[in-house]
């Protein structure tokens, strides 16, 4: 593909775009663009270097790569699940590390142990779904929500939660628990599958650095 060509990067608004930022900083990749906290613009271009950024929700982030309208895409692992597109997970990021996990009431251990049929409210049903019935063969009762999952078990709308957890703070205020872990989080990077192919030298370059300042910053 020709040099003209921009690389476009989809970035999950707040926490997870900042970060990002950071580090591609750290391998010399700038857009001062994006610093201006007034800005209303949409869509960052670097010049020089023939990169484009845009700030999206994270769940739509993997949709805007999957379609092509981004090569790029820097997005929390739960949203990776959850959103289930097709995409390539090329690098674990490291940071905005966290768990899914299975929490409730302690009484609720019981009913996960001998797989009763449940009731099991969760921001993320895929996720839910996929860790109940093939990881645990256990049928179980799936419901959506999109606040508060923590009340789910405390007005008996459901026996436990599927849910992220970073501190555990939440779930101990509210007489809530860890029961059990569904899988470890953090940021990634994923790819469009055709830009990939397009753009194979580009893009194993810039996630070589990427990888390469990661394991320097480990040491």
């Amino acid at each position: 593909m020709s040099e003209d060509r921009y690389l476009t990067f989809a970035l999950g608004k707040g926490r997870l775009a900042n970060k990002t930022l950071e580090l591609f900083e750290e391998i010399g990749i700038t857009c001062e663009e994006m610093k201006d906290k007034n800005s209303r613009k949409l869509i960052f271009v670097n010049e020089d270097l023939r990169l484009k950024f845009f700030l999206a929700k994270g769940p739509d982030v993997p949709t805007y790569v999957e379609y092509g309208a981004a090569d790029m895409g820097v997005v929390g692992r739960d949203t990776v699940l959850e959103e289930n597109r097709n995409v390539y997970e090329v690098l674990d990021l490291g940071f905005g590390k966290c768990r899914m996990c299975v929490c409730g009431p302690a009484s609720a251990r019981e009913l996960l142990l001998h797989h009763e049929r449940i009731r099991v409210a969760s921001k993320y049903p895929n996720i839910a779904k996929d860790y109940f019935y093939n990881k645990k063969h256990q049928t179980v009762d799936i419901i959506k929500l999109n606040g508060s999952v923590e009340l789910g078990p405390l007005v008996e709308l459901s026996d436990v939660i599927v849910d992220i957890v970073e501190t555990g703070s939440t779930l101990r205020e509210n007489g809530l628990e860890v029961l059990e872990e569904v899988c470890p989080l953090s940021a990634r990077m994923i790819v469009n599958p055709v830009s990939m192919q397009m753009e194979t030298e580009r893009i194993k370059d810039l996630v070589g650095r990427i990888r390469a300042r990661l394991e320097e910053k480990r040491v």
